[in-house]
């Protein structure tokens, strides 16, 4: 009996999931840390005094709209990723926990909808939101001349 030449054999197909390459770009997983941290109780804003500026006045453009990614910076690679955060939080909250449930929540959302590891969640407070402070994308006031 001859034994069966090597390329002959048949191969069992691979696994679906293993067919191919996903790649996933730094502002998907923006977007996700984004919307994830502004859903905290406490934040504010995202972003810092001055990207929160210079997005106020973007999104005053017709067809644009608000930017998910302000105050998030994400370097991906093939398994891993790591968050860098700026916030806003109100006034009177307890600063290390809204710290805490962003780290928690960014986390939970970024690893469920990617797959990713996230390996750290940095997070900076650039501002505190006062009671009595106008809004950042508050229409300025009119003036009566």
């Amino acid at each position: 009996m001859a034994d069966t030449p090597p390329q002959a054999k048949a191969k069992a197909p691979a696994d679906p999931a293993e067919r191919g390459r996903t790649t996933i770009a730094d502002g998907v997983v923006e977007k996700i840390a984004g919307l994830a941290a502004r859903d905290v109780l406490g934040v504010h804003a995202m972003g810092s005094g001055l990207s929160r500026t210079f997005g106020a006045v973007r999104d005053r453009v017709p067809g644009s709209s608000r930017s998910l990614t302000r105050g998030v910076k994400a370097e991906v690679g093939e398994v891993q990723t790591a968050l860098d955060l700026e916030i806003v939080v109100d006034y009177g909250v307890a600063i290390a926990d809204v710290a805490r449930s962003v780290r928690e929540n960014v986390i939970a959302a970024v690893e469920r909808m990617t797959g990713l590891e996230v390996v750290e969640v940095n997070i900076a407070v650039t501002d505190v939101k006062l009671p009595d402070e106008r809004e950042d994308e508050e229409e300025p006031e009119p003036r009566i001349q």
